[in-house]
């Protein structure tokens, strides 16, 4: 149960995962907070504000919806659709590393003033929730059609269509002066037996479920947002009377998955002519469409390259 917190601002006001359920409802819920670690991710790409915005939106969702899952491995939310914003994604492994990149057509992108919400950013779509958990496992995705304004309406539908477990979100994310900040908490109703064992009738299960969702919908952004309120006490104020319990909550952190090693494989994997059409300036310049680090290769290093392989077989 959550009472009030003696937590000082710090590392656990920010970029943290908080799971929680609720005792007096068939609900469990996720909490989480983005800040520096989000700032440092955006701060990265040259995005357009619009696209940083959507992008910031799809992370902190991409937080939480990892949050619901057992696995080992890593949880992919994917955005791609015909509009200026072809592809979003954003993946978290269970360590609680994320990172996200949005491709798109700047010229396309509306500008900062103009309205733009995520049927005009991403046009006809789909949206898809991915579990990898390494090649001996078989990999989980589902997919549905992108539907709804805002990515809280695609997300409901998502779970409707896909999961048949109602879910609902609450979600802000803005840029401050010092960064990024973004939050969002999540809420699911878990099947009918879950509600039977509590002892719950259907009918008393849904006003469960509407007045859980009355309740999030009073959360104002600058509480979601807030780095100085603890997500605790927040989510305490909110859900207090449906004897809320929180447990254990997980740092979040920044965590590309490229290497030179990788890189390396790539290239090795192709044929030398190949690589000489790739060349700029005399150099084969791979970059991580996730984290913009570039890895560079001239005439020398791909010498060594293939020698490399060559000695490996």
């Amino acid at each position: 149960m959550i009472g009030s917190s003696s937590e000082s601002v710090g590392e656990l006001t920010m970029d943290v995962l908080q799971p929680f359920q609720l005792e007096e409802a068939n609900l469990r819920g996720r909490a989480a907070r983005l800040g520096p670690t989000l700032t440092e991710m955006l701060s990265r790409h040259d995005y357009p504000p619009k696209v940083e915005q959507l992008l910031a939106e799809v992370t902190i969702v991409a937080v939480v919806l990892a949050g619901l899952l057992k696995y080992d491995g890593v949880f992919t939310l994917q955005a791609k659709g015909d509009g200026p914003v072809s592809l979003v994604v954003a993946d978290v492994t269970t360590a609680g590393e994320i990172r996200a990149y949005a491709r798109f057509d700047r010229e396309q992108v509306p500008a900062p003033g103009d309205p733009a919400d995520v049927r005009r950013l991403l046009g006809r779509g789909y949206l898809a929730f991915t579990v990898d958990q390494g090649e001996h496992s078989e990999r989980y995705q589902g997919i549905v059609e992108l539907a709804g304004e805002s990515l809280a309406d695609c997300l409901a539908h998502y779970f409707r269509q896909s999961e048949q477990l109602l879910t609902s979100v609450k979600l802000a994310a803005r840029r401050h002066p010092e960064g990024w900040r973004a939050g969002a908490i999540l809420l699911q109703r878990l099947p009918d037996d879950d509600a039977a064992r509590i002892g719950k009738s259907h009918a008393e299960d849904a006003e469960d479920w509407n007045r859980a969702n009355l309740l999030m919908a009073t959360a104002a952004e600058v509480e979601l947002l807030d780095r100085t309120l603890h997500l605790n006490n927040l989510l305490f104020r909110l859900f207090h009377q449906e004897r809320i319990r929180v447990f254990a909550p997980m740092a979040v952190k920044r965590g590309c998955r490229c290497s030179e090693a990788r890189v390396r494989r790539v290239l090795r994997s192709l044929d030398r002519t190949e690589l000489d059409d790739m060349k700029l300036d005399g150099e084969v310049v791979v970059t991580c469409e996730f984290c913009s680090t570039s890895y560079r290769f001239d005439d020398c290093a791909i010498d060594l390259l293939f020698a490399e392989g060559d000695g490996a077989s």
